[in-house]
């Protein structure tokens, strides 16, 4: 459940023109903030470049397959939601780039800019695995410092990040961003379903118990019609043949 959701991206449109980002938005808005810090080198992206750091096998949850027209025609709506940038050729140039613009538009700080990247690009989060897998973005110094950056973009209006469940067997509860609609359904879809003893009796028990009887059923009947040709261990007693 999620602990604090004080409104999404839809309640900023009027000062920023955006609303909620879909799954692939995120994706790409992620993917432009982190490479703008990884790889200033080649920042803004190219089209090729962009789609290749969407489909990452590494460091993306989930792996995505998109191709380079669902991430131009992505860009282009992150460009009319007011956070990101064409940077159309300039002489000399052949390939138009993109660069987004969602840490001014949000306005977002260096540390508030690597969380919620992470954030896109991974899903829901433990405060320790985001001091981990934010390291290349910005120096954190402790997980007490993560934890009061992500409590103050709760309390902006509307929120920017919440707290969900934390998994079974987890220490920690996650974190999510607030961005992309319906991130807090995605997050509860990554939990285990945890089955309790009285779901694994019952009806699932009962044909298992059935369909073990009938082959039992049918190797008597083998047995019985080969005769002498097999000597198969008595399963009661527990005990091997010599």
């Amino acid at each position: 459940m999620v602990e604090a959701r004080c409104g999404t991206l839809a309640a900023m449109a009027e000062a920023s023109g955006a609303g909620e980002l879909t799954a692939a938005e995120a994706r790409v808005l992620g993917a432009l903030m982190e490479k703008q810090l990884t790889t200033p080198d080649a920042y803004p992206m190219t089209l090729k470049a962009l789609a290749a750091a969407c489909n990452q096998t590494s460091s993306r949850d989930p792996i995505v397959r998109y191709d380079p027209n669902l991430v131009e025609t992505t860009s282009l709506a992150l460009k009319a939601k007011g956070l990101a940038r064409v940077v159309h050729p300039g002489s000399g140039e052949r390939a138009t780039k993109y660069r987004q613009v969602a840490d001014e538009a949000l306005q977002l700080g260096p540390p508030e800019r690597a969380l919620v990247c992470v954030l896109l690009l991974r899903g829901a989060q433990t405060v320790p695995e985001l001091k981990t897998r934010t390291e290349r973005l910005h120096a954190f110094t402790s997980l007490v410092e993560i934890e009061s950056v992500l409590d103050a973009l709760t309390r902006r209006d509307p929120a920017v990040v919440a707290r969900v469940d934390r998994l079974p067997g987890q220490k920690e509860d996650r974190w999510i961003q607030l961005l992309e609609a319906k991130a807090d359904e995605r997050a509860a879809a990554t939990a285990p379903v945890r089955v309790t003893p009285t779901e694994r009796g019952g009806g699932r028990v009962d044909e298992l118990e059935a369909r073990v009887a009938a082959l039992e059923t049918r190797l008597k009947g083998l047995v019985e019609a080969l005769g002498d040709l097999v000597d198969l261990p008595d399963t009661n007693d527990g005990e091997r043949p010599v």
